[in-house]
């Protein structure tokens, strides 16, 4: 079953007007807002986030243990209708289904999380291309093509990956590999990295087994931007609006994606990621035990400025 990848993650939330603001700030584009009904924000290939008021009878129930604002769906693309068939069958097959008239499929997942499926909507974009000047390769960029701009304009690529804490992490993913994902890493004893067949991504989902009633839901999710210096100076730009840094910035392992988390308004903390490895059907899955030094190689704090005389 050729999944693709995220289309869109589905929130229930208690602050609308700065949930908006945040996501303006990320850099997502609004394609729609209504204060009273919520709103859609897209990257720039139309993958993106839906926000409701957390008492909007469109959303699916919460989680078990769960609380407002919190991820209330989550909903992949496939590649075409008849992928969409089949997994609308496979999922009749052993739970209640909802359709709707442009033929999304809707359900709970094992771990109690509203799931989707839909024909993708993604599109194709244009974007700078981010070449790099590295000795000993081609360059990657044109001479005098000066690659640091203060004011540069940097808009999230796509829709990259969600992570939840669950109760049953091996009943989750089972739900999620008889639907064609597979374990491209794991940390022993705490849950799976996991991409579907249609994309390459180390991951789109990360499951972890709670420890306590207090870490049920949406733990994060981010979208795909175009570098590494793209996550630092969009996250420096976070920090001088204020927005509270919650993790890095630094560079995982798994996946060995560039990272800089915040705390969000939407029951989850928020990344900038970028450079995340790409996986084929012949990579053998780690498993590694949890903790800091399997989960980034490196991490730094943001501070204020520094020059020389200051």
């Amino acid at each position: 079953m050729q999944i693709v990848g995220l289309e869109y993650l589905v929130f229930g939330i208690d602050d609308m007007a700065g949930a908006r603001q945040y996501l303006h700030d990320y850099g997502l584009d609004e394609v729609e807002y209504d204060p009273a009904h919520g709103g859609v924000f897209t990257a720039l290939d139309g993958t993106g986030l839906v926000m409701r008021p957390a008492d909007d009878p469109r959303l699916p129930p919460l989680p078990p243990k769960a609380a407002t604002p919190c991820l209330r769906e989550t909903v992949y693309g496939v590649d075409n209708a008849d992928t969409l068939a089949t997994i609308r069958a496979h999922l009749e097959a052993e739970r209640d289904v909802r359709v709707d008239a442009d033929g999304t499929v809707h359900c709970m997942d094992d771990a109690g999380f509203g799931v989707a499926f839909m024909v993708t909507q993604r599109r194709a974009y244009d974007a700078r291309y981010l070449g790099f000047n590295v000795p000993g390769q081609p360059a990657g960029r044109a001479p005098n093509d000066c690659a640091a701009n203060p004011d540069e304009v940097i808009k999230p690529r796509t829709l990259s990956h969600v992570v939840y804490f669950v109760d049953d992490v091996q009943k989750a993913e089972a739900f999620y590999a008889r639907l064609g994902f597979v374990v491209t890493d794991r940390f022993n004893h705490l849950g799976p990295f996991m991409r579907p067949a249609g994309t390459n991504d180390h991951h789109t989902l990360f499951m972890i087994e709670s420890q306590n009633d207090h870490m049920i839901g949406c733990n994060h999710f981010t979208f795909h931007l175009g570098s590494p210096a793209e996550v630092l100076q969009h996250g420096w730009n976070f920090v001088k609006k204020g927005y509270k840094s919650f993790w890095g910035p630094g560079r995982h392992i798994l996946g060995s994606n560039f990272f800089w988390y915040f705390n969000s308004p939407f029951g989850a903390t928020i990344e900038f990621d970028a450079d995340m490895d790409l996986h084929d059907a012949s990579w053998t899955p780690r498993a590694v035990d949890p903790g800091s030094d399997n989960s980034q190689i490196f991490l730094f704090d943001a501070r204020n400025k520094w020059a020389p005389g200051e």
